[in-house]
Order: C-alpha cells, then structure tokens, then sequence
C-alpha cells in the first residue's frame, strides 16, 4: 500500500506535459525569439469601435412605440435648464426668494445717483422684508452686500435694529468670509456704546480668533477704533491668564506690560509661557500684518530672556518682516531684528526686501528701517545690490518725498535731529537688554555696564524687563555694540555711499534739478547736505570737482535777474530757496566765494528786501573771516545808510 502511494505522488507531482510539444529536451531552454509564422491564421477580426448614439431628447416615444417629433429650440432647452437651476436653489437654500427679491432692491439702492428719499424708503422695504430672517441670511455673499449698503444709509434707528438682531452671533459671524464685512461695516457706523458692547463680546476670544485668518481682520478693526482703554482690554488678555479671567485688573492705567508685572505681582515665567502660546501659531500661520500683533510681540520682546528673543528674531527674519514694517511698532521690530540678528538674519532681511526697496521708503515707518540697515549691516556689498541698486533707479521720487529722502539722508548725515523726530530717533537707538553683549561684560575698569546706562525697570528676581536706550553718556564703543555693527561706521559710510555710485548720481540729480530741489521743502535739505559735502566732507574728498560744479549751478540760478513781471519769484526771494542758500553761505566757505563772484558781486543793493536780505546778511555773519572780508567792503555803505538791516542776535531765554 505504501508504494502505491508512493507511486502515486510521484506522479502528481511530474509536470504535466502538452502531447504536441516536442521531444527535445533543450528547447525549454532556448532564449531565441519566435519567428512569426508567414501563414496567415484563422484568427477572429476585431470589429471597429461605434460610439454611443447620442440620445434625442426632443424626440418622445408614445405608448403604442410611435416617435413622436417634437424638437426643443436652444432658447427652450436653456429656459428648462434655468428653470431646473431655480428649483435646485430653492430646495437647498430656505431664504432663496427672499435673497431674489433683496438683490433687486440693491440694485436700485446702490445707485449714486438716486434720490435720498427714494434710497431711504427703499432701504425701509428691504430692512422690513429681513427683520426677523436677518442672522440666517448674513451669511450669504448676496444678503451680506444688501446688508452693508442698509447701514451705510439707513438712519439710527435702523442700524439699532440690525445691531440688535446681530449681537449675540458676532463672534460667529467674526470668521465667516461674507459676514465679516459686515461686522466691520457695522463696527465703523457703530455709536460708542455699540463699540464697547462689541468689544467685551469679544472678551475671552482675543487670542482664538487672532490665529483666524478671518477673524484676525475683526479684531484689527476693532483695535483701530478702540480707544486707550479698550486697547488696553484687548492686549491684557493676551499677556496672561489671570488678566483675561479678572476683569477689573485690565481696567489700570500702566499700559507697557513690565509696569504692568511690577504692580500686579505676576509671575514673569508664567507671563512669558502665556504669550508664547499666544504668538507661536500666530507666526507659524503667517497672520502678521496687524498692529495688535506688533504691540503684543514688542512687548513680550521687552521681558523674554536671551533665547526666546533670540527665537522670535530668528522666525521673524526673512519675508515675514517686509509685512510688518509699515506700523509704528512693526518698524521697531524690524530695528531689533536688524540690530540683533546674526549675519544669516540679517541676509534673509535684506533679500526679503528685493523688489519693495522703492515701496518701503516712501513708508514714515519703513524708511526707519532702511536707514537702520544702512546704518547697522556691514555686509555693504549685498546691501548696494539689493538696497542701493533700487534706490538709484528713483532717485529723483525720492529725494522730493518726505519719508524717501530719509536713507539718503541718514547716509549723508547720520542720526541728524533735523530729520528725525525724537520719537524716531528712539526708535533708532532702541535694543534688547537681554540680548546686549554690553549688559554682562564690562569694557574696562573705568566704563559703566550698560545696565546702569539704560532706563529700565526690574521685577522682583532683579532682572531687566525693559529695552535699553543709549543715552548720550553713552560712549561710542558702546553705542556701536548696541548698534549691532562691528564695521567701523565711516568705512561703511563710504562704501555705501561713494563706493557703490550712489554719491555720484545724487550730485547729478542735484545739478540737472538744482531749482525744483532748492525751492522744494524736502528736496532742500537733500541738495543743502550734498552741496556742504555730507557730515565729515564724506564727498569732498573725491567728488570735489562735481561739486563746485553744483556750486556754480545754484549761483548761475542766482545770477538771474528779477521775474518783475512773472508769477514765479526768484531764487533769493522764495521763502525754501532763499533759506538754504542762506545755509550754505554759512557752512560752505567754497560756495560762499562762488555765490558772491557770479551772483551777488556788484548787485547787493537790489537784494536788501525780503528773504533775500537774509542771504546777504549771512556773509557778514559767517564764521569764516575771509568771507566776511570779502563782502564787507560793499555791504558796510548799504548799512551805514540804512538800506540793509543786520538781524538781532537772539539772546538765551535765561537772560
């Protein structure tokens, strides 16, 4: 039996073999290609494809199996289409007619040319027809445009009434796409009472909706339109967790959040842990155009220790900052991060702003910043290609734009009080205590630390919780650490501004526009600082030619005779002209001779009236006694008969 079976596993287990194979044995294993045979084989063709008969659905079939010819027109089939469209809308949306009825009312109402009375009843219908319906349909992209021109034109009465059907879903409504527009159309025609009311509504809610892309935007307008209180009640949520839960610990007058520390007694881990739970999903979401967020991260920069503020500059170097930069405390964390980033932020900052150069300086706020990166970074090269470069190609906009001419201004006259405001220029000088090299290390015996030299407060543990801000006790080496620069400033100075070409293109600008500057109100101070040579005599050395070129061009301006009967006054006679050259007569000892010998040599009695006087005035008062020799001689007759007045030298308030 067991060689049977034997057998018989044997067998099911050889391999079956096809009967017409053939015999030999090395044809399995043969590699060759199968030559195909030349007989044609009796094999089945395939038929061609026939696409599907498109169905007639004109044509209808009766009951007996008759076509029946009825074909529908294209104006027919686009009616029954309509019509099916209408009916879908009317089963999926349950105010569909209503929203029908309130577009065609819109039309008529937001006509400019339509008659207030009509608007206003208009607006009566459509307010009338909505009441009741108002929070289920502020949601549509329709009913909300109806909904924001009614309370732009209704009366008081009227809005009171939307208000009050709105106010308890704002905060739904806050992060809806269409309704936000009509939050912030509410917000902007609200009384003051209505504001206050919708600021505490949001009490509790700061900090979720800021991480919102859409809410975020509420919480901005309202912010805009709050007042200091208010503000105030917004921020003090998102410093700590015991002043979102206690109400009348918002309510204190000390508005900058160590004051804030020091009075309350909190915890500054606590508040540091709070705030960052706060800012990281801000930061990582992007949402970083709005002052409220500037404010929060300014103030939680003035407490966060070395490494958190070393974080938060590190995440904020790069395209992030370009959006930032257009408020005033979004201006100032640009400052810190140029002053306190390493060489690889700073890099990221100034390739961020490729292509927005222009842009940015014509901001009150962005060209601090542009004036702190030519004034900090000692990588000029990257800086003139990047930020000079764009600078050059609008050159002329903006040497005549209030805030454009303030990078140039600052590389011709560093930190000059005349162009900055004391607001900006602490603004300019502000720094992270924590981050201050100078704040642990001493430069010698003889020099106080920085932190006796900065104003600032300190919590309970001592620590500093304020920015420093040099003062003018401040010595240089240690204004230069605060600054951020290791690059002697002069080096970088002339880099920048002769080095790269930019000198030698404003002194043409100059030359080509020397009268629209002189008689402009800020292009005066531009072409004053470029004819005396920039603080130091930066272009003298090696653009002297070019300038008295300059010079010459403002004297031939001056040699001109009198418009007696034009409209337009001369350059000694106009109130900017007139006080500028009166400047550089002053400061310029060169240009004082060019004036004199081309303009005014033989001629001064006819200019010892009006603002013209004060420019012959000034060479008797110049400092330089060659000058004042010069025109002694022909101005000491004029006065001597009383033609030409000296002006009274102003006496200190004291005596």
């Amino acid at each position: 039996m067991a060689a049977k079976k034997q057998e018989s596993n044997n067998q099911s287990k050889k391999r079956k073999q096809n009967p017409d194979a053939k015999t030999n044995t090395y044809s399995s294993f043969s590699k060759r290609p199968k030559l195909v045979s030349s007989k044609p084989e009796n094999k089945q063709e395939k038929k061609p494809f026939k696409p599907f008969k498109k169905q007639n659905f004109g044509k209808l079939k009766s009951q007996s199996g008759e076509e029946k010819n009825t074909p529908l027109s294209k104006r027919e089939r686009r009616l029954h289409a309509k019509e099916l469209t209408e009916a879908r809308k009317k089963r999926r949306k349950q105010h569909y007619t209503l929203e029908q009825e309130l577009a065609r009312l819109w039309e008529k109402m937001r006509q400019r040319n339509i008659v207030k009375e009509e608007r206003s009843k208009i607006i009566a219908e459509a307010i009338l027809k909505m009441k009741g319906k108002i929070p289920e349909i502020a949601s549509s992209h329709v009913s909300s445009r109806v909904l924001q021109t009614c309370v732009k034109y209704c009366t008081q009465a009227e809005r009171d009434t939307v208000f009050d059907e709105l106010k308890p879903h704002f905060l739904t409504f806050a992060t809806n796409k269409y309704a936000i527009h009509l939050v912030m159309k509410m917000l902007d025609n609200a009384s003051k009472k209505q504001l206050a009311e919708f600021i505490s509504s949001l009490r509790g809610h700061a900090a979720s909706l800021l991480r919102h892309t859409v809410g975020s935007v509420v919480i901005e307008h309202a912010y805009q339109l709050a007042n200091a209180t208010q503000k105030q009640e917004l921020l003090m949520e998102l410093y700590s967790t015991e002043l979102q839960l206690f109400k009348d610990l918002s309510s204190m007058k000390e508005s900058r959040l160590p004051d804030v520390i020091l009075k309350l007694n909190l915890q500054k881990g606590s508040v540091l842990r709070h705030m960052a739970s706060v800012i990281q999903p801000i930061l990582e979401k992007g949402i970083v155009d709005h002052s409220i967020i500037h404010r929060v991260l300014i103030e939680y920069l003035s407490i966060a220790g070395k490494t958190s503020a070393a974080e938060i500059i590190q995440q904020l170097s790069g395209p992030l900052l370009v959006r930032m930069i257009h408020t005033r405390d979004g201006s100032r964390i640009g400052i810190l991060c140029v002053k306190h980033g390493s060489a690889k932020e700073r890099k990221k900052i100034v390739k961020g702003l490729k292509g927005t150069v222009g842009k940015t300086a014509h901001f009150q706020y962005g060209s601090l910043v542009l004036a702190c990166i030519v004034s900090t970074i000692d990588d000029t090269k990257l800086v003139t290609k990047t930020v000079i470069r764009e600078l050059q190609s609008i050159l002329k906009e903006l040497v005549l734009d209030k805030n454009g001419r303030r990078p140039l201004l600052q590389l011709l006259n560093p930190n000059c009080t005349r162009y900055f405001s004391p607001d900006e220029m602490a603004s300019l000088s502000l720094s992270i205590s924590s981050l201050n090299a100078m704040g642990e290390l001493e430069v010698n015996s003889e020099t106080k630390s920085l932190k006796d030299e900065e104003s600032s407060d300190k919590d309970n543990y001592g620590r500093e919780v304020t920015m420093a801000k040099p003062d003018g006790s401040t010595s240089p080496e240690t204004l230069q650490l605060i600054e951020g620069g290791k690059k002697d400033p002069s080096i970088r100075r002339q880099e920048l501004l002769v080095g790269s070409g930019l000198a030698e293109s404003l002194i043409d600008i100059c030359i080509e526009n020397a009268e629209e500057l002189l008689r402009s109100n800020f292009g005066k101070e531009v072409i004053y600082e470029v004819a005396t040579g920039g603080s130091g005599g930066i272009l003298q050395e090696t653009l002297g030619d070019k300038m008295n070129t300059l010079h010459e061009a403002i004297a031939s301006l001056a040699a001109e005779s009198k418009f007696e009967e034009s409209d337009k006054d001369h350059v000694l006679e106009n109130f900017h002209s007139s006080r500028t050259i009166r400047k550089l007569v002053m400061e310029s000892s060169m240009f004082a001779t060019t004036l004199w010998k081309k303009a005014l040599k033989g001629k001064c009695e006819q200019w010892t009236q009006g603002h013209s006087s004060k420019v012959i005035c000034a060479f008797l008062e110049s400092s330089d006694a060659k000058i004042s020799k010069l025109a002694k001689e022909e101005l000491q007759p004029l006065i001597d008969r009383g033609i030409l007045k000296l002006p009274e030298k102003k006496q200190p308030a004291n005596k």
